[in-house]
């Protein structure tokens, strides 16, 4: 947009207010119906796709073997210092059930067989089984228990009521005898990881509730997560010391602590925010005038996402509030330069001094923004946008979604809001009031004071200042080198409420969160059944040989120190393999232990010759479990084999998938087979790499391109190319400042937080392209260089200040939130925006004032 365009531009929409404002509305009403008509899916970041071998892997496993898709409900009882092996905790979980079952919406939910199984059912089958063999005699045992189901609820009561307490204590001591075997299954996985084999008292147990998944392969199963609320409900009622977790609860503490964080921030952020741009206004118009044009925008965002179908994300959680930050930033500007031409103090069309009518001083603000807004719009805008040549979908809507929303702020603040502060301030005169109001950082005052300080630095000692933003843009680029790059779905979960908090009154005080806690328990002492707890590796090739069971065994006997995967009791990996289905089939059935024992050569339990034979025999007995972790083909062959591996959830996926790689390739290192790791941390690892990287990409390109933009904008205006890389400079180091201060806090790098620290990138474009245009317009009518710099920074940066102030205090005021998200969110984007500013009216000026002296020398050389 030239000069003269911007001239003819500007004197349209001042000449034609009220037709600009009702094409606006009208326009608005399309784009925005969009929200309503348009439909959009939620999206997250774990369901981005790419390919690779860990992919394949699990699509493989997923169409060979029999997976396990029900949806999984942990309760753990414990009693610190305590025994939950006593008759009357057994008891009182096995009256839990029995609620269960009797609670109609929690029972239609419940897997048809196994729906629910613990210690306790284990504990209880053995008295069952007990007392039905007492009853015949020295007979064979009852089919209930000893095939593996469990008797009916009432029957395990009555069977476990019948018992005094001294003989529940012999009862337990025979169940959990290492070498016993027991009817229901090995009661040592429902035992903390601590737990000493063969003792009668432990201090915590867990019981597994597994709910069927009927819901569409794109839909939340609402009724079990609906029940996992109400299992919490039970278990607070028979408990003292008692937790369940599922998705379903960590859903509703997010969802909670999300609407506690709002119900807590709000009032704050509004008070600042209105605050703030009270001060920066001190006009209660104009303050509803800017709320009015970010409605407007916010409506155009809604409108387009809705009519693009864009799905939603974490990655879509920045674009609303840049946008907010750029509304606002583009509407200082816009009045605070009317009320500059209003007043006289701006002479762009030759008239230094004296008050100018509203129209005049309108079309004159608008010729003085528009081709800083229209730069920074565009460079901003094809900023984002270039991340559409990611290969990931939800990257691809994010760069579209933020490139529209910035042209819209673009349109409704170059033209909307002008429109409409013009009527504002015409409905004024009509009754009697002529308002002209100071610019702030105009005059006299603590802004223009602070403002001038910075001007006065920079003509003194701008090496200096230099020297010093450089070298902690260096440091802040060493400590992005140990920025932790991993993804925690744990950092996700809410925090309890800080004490102040819980101090609030009434409506205000938020819940307690101890959600995150609850998952580290688990991950610490047990070994967790359901989403994300349980990588898989694939075994190709010459699953038969002898060798491949003895490197699953050395493998699983020495998981490593410090690794994430779980750890049984006795110290060896928590993994499901063809060799422990091998010794569990072996315990319950003597045909297949005579032939393991057959071919057992070096007394392991596992056979050294003839594998096949006994897989065979493996299949004969228990086809369930052996298909579970074997794949044969249709000539009887076997193809493959399955490793379930359980892994502590509440670890990052890049370390999950470090431990679960290195396991499998133990594995592939000493047996003649392939091993892939595979399963959902370890897809998800994969995935927030792929983000990551693409991210950064985004970033690098992002900066090129608005580095060629700007220098081509400044050489084809003023001939100035080296304007352009002056002007990118302070973002660049206030993004080196803002990595280093993430090292310091120990924010991760992530593919949330990149996101996030694309603000600094895109409000910092827009801080310095407004200074840089101002300096330019300004040194071109001035002979001074300190009179042309003062009246630049302490015009504009007046604007660039409240828009800062504003949206740190803002944004920032999220960091105060119990959403680890929102946290993380306000730290990062608070900081963003006060490194944009202090580099902007700090650094800027300083490169300014070398850059004219470079120019003085060459010119006397």
């Amino acid at each position: 947009m030239s000069k003269g365009i911007a001239e003819r531009y500007a004197a349209f929409v001042a000449s034609n207010s009220r037709f600009v404002i009702l094409a606006f509305l009208v326009v608005t009403a399309l784009v925005g119906a969009g929200a309503i008509v348009g439909e959009s899916e939620d999206g997250e970041i774990g369901q981005f796709e790419t390919d690779s071998p860990e992919r394949d892997a699990l699509q493989e496993i997923e169409s060979t073997y029999d997976t396990d898709d029900a949806i999984v409900t942990q309760v753990v009882v414990r009693e610190e210092d305590g025994n939950v092996l006593t008759r009357e905790s057994l008891l009182n979980s096995l009256r839990l059930q029995q609620e269960i079952r009797e609670n109609e919406s929690i029972n239609s939910t419940l897997r048809e067989t196994g729906g629910m199984v613990g210690i306790e059912n284990v504990i209880a089958t053995a008295a069952y089984v007990e007392d039905r063999r007492n009853q015949r005699g020295n007979g064979s045992a009852a089919e209930a228990g000893e095939s593996g189901q469990f008797p009916p609820i009432d029957a395990q009561i009555e069977a476990l009521e019948s018992r005094s307490d001294e003989e529940v204590e012999n009862l337990l001591q025979r169940v959990l005898d290492p070498d016993a075997t027991v009817p229901g299954g090995d009661p040592y996985e429902f035992l903390p990881s601590d737990y000493e084999p063969g003792a009668t008292s432990a201090d915590a147990r867990i019981t597994f509730v597994f709910q069927a998944d009927e819901s569409g392969s794109d839909e939340d199963p609402t009724a079990a997560y609906d029940a996992q609320l109400a299992i919490e409900s039970l278990v607070d009622q028979r408990f003292d010391d008692a937790f369940v977790f599922g998705q379903g609860i960590t859903d509703d503490a997010s969802s909670r602590a999300v609407g506690d964080s709002f119900t807590i921030i709000t009032p704050v952020a509004l008070i600042l925010v209105l605050g703030v741009l009270g001060v920066a206004y001190r006009d209660v118009a104009d303050v509803l005038v800017s709320v009015f044009g970010i409605a407007i925008v916010m409506a155009w965002l809604a409108g387009v996402q809705g009519w693009l179908e864009v799905p939603s994300s974490q990655l879509l959680i920045a674009v609303p509030f840049l946008l907010i930050g750029l509304s606002i930033d583009y509407s200082l500007h816009v009045v605070m330069r009317y009320r500059e031409a209003r007043n006289g103090s701006l002479d762009t069309d030759g008239k230094s001094t004296g008050i100018r009518d509203q129209t005049t001083a309108m079309r004159l603000a608008v010729v003085g923004v528009a081709l800083a807004l229209a730069a920074a719009t565009f460079s901003t805008g094809i900023g984002f946008l270039s991340n559409y040549v990611s290969p990931l979908r939800a990257i691809r809507d994010f760069a579209v979604l933020s490139a529209a929303g910035i042209v819209a702020t673009f349109l409704v603040f170059i033209a909307l809001v002008p429109a409409m502060k013009l009527e504002v301030e015409r409905l004024f005169q009509r009754f009697g009031r002529d308002r002209r109001k100071p610019a702030v950082g105009g005059g006299s005052g603590p802004i223009n004071y602070l403002l001038s300080g910075t001007v006065t630095l920079a003509q003194r000692a701008p090496v200096a200042i230099i020297a010093v933003a450089l070298v902690a843009a260096v440091a802040g680029g060493y400590g992005a080198t140990t920025i932790d790059t991993e993804f925690n779905q744990a950092d996700f979960l809410p925090e309890d409420a800080p004490e102040w908090a819980k101090s609030l009154p009434g409506p205000f005080a938020p819940d307690s969160y101890d959600v995150r806690d609850n998952l580290a328990y688990l991950s610490d002492n047990f070994r967790q059944q359901g989403e994300g707890s349980e990588a898989q590796i694939l075994l190709r090739e010459n699953v038969t040989s002898p060798a491949t069971l003895d490197a699953i065994e050395r493998a699983a006997n020495s998981p490593g120190k410090g690794s994430t995967i779980v750890r049984r009791s006795d110290g060896t990996a928590a993994v499901e393999s063809p060799a422990s289905v091998i010794r569990a089939v072996a315990r319950e059935n003597e045909t297949v232990a005579n032939a393991v024992a057959e071919r057992d050569t070096d007394g392991d339990g596992l056979p050294d010759r003839d594998v096949v034979a006994v897989y065979d025999l493996l299949f004969d007995a228990d086809s369930e479990r052996a298909s579970s972790v074997l794949a044969r083909g249709e000539d009887g062959g076997y193809q493959s084999a399955r490793l379930l591996v359980g892994v502590q959830a509440d670890a990052s996926s890049q370390s999950i998938n470090e431990d679960v790689q290195a396991f499998a390739s133990a594995i592939a290192g000493n047996a003649p087979v392939t091993a892939i790791a595979t399963g959902g941390p370890v897809i998800s690892a994969g995935l927030q790499d792929a983000l990551l990287e693409t991210l950064i990409e985004g970033f690098a390109v992002t900066l090129v391109v608005i580095l060629v933009f700007l220098v081509a904008l400044y050489w084809w205006r003023h001939r100035a190319p080296g304007l352009g890389v002056v002007t990118l400079a302070p973002v660049v180091v206030a993004l080196a400042w803002l990595l280093g201060t993430m090292a310091v806090f120990d924010i991760a790098f992530n593919s949330e937080t990149a996101v996030i620290t694309s603000l600094a990138i895109g409000l910092g474009v827009d801080y310095s392209i407004h200074l840089s245009e101002r300096f330019v317009d300004e040194r071109s009518r001035r002979e001074s260089f300190g009179s042309a710099l003062s009246a630049a920074v302490t015009g504009t940066g007046g604007a660039l200040l409240g828009s800062a102030a504003t949206t740190a205090c803002g944004f920032g005021v999220l960091a105060l939130a119990l959403s680890p998200p929102l946290q993380r969110f306000g730290i990062v984007t608070g900081l963003s925006i006060v490194y944009a500013f202090v580099a902007c009216v700090i650094l800027l000026p300083c490169l300014f004032a070398v850059r004219e002296r470079v120019l003085d020398w060459r010119t006397a050389a």
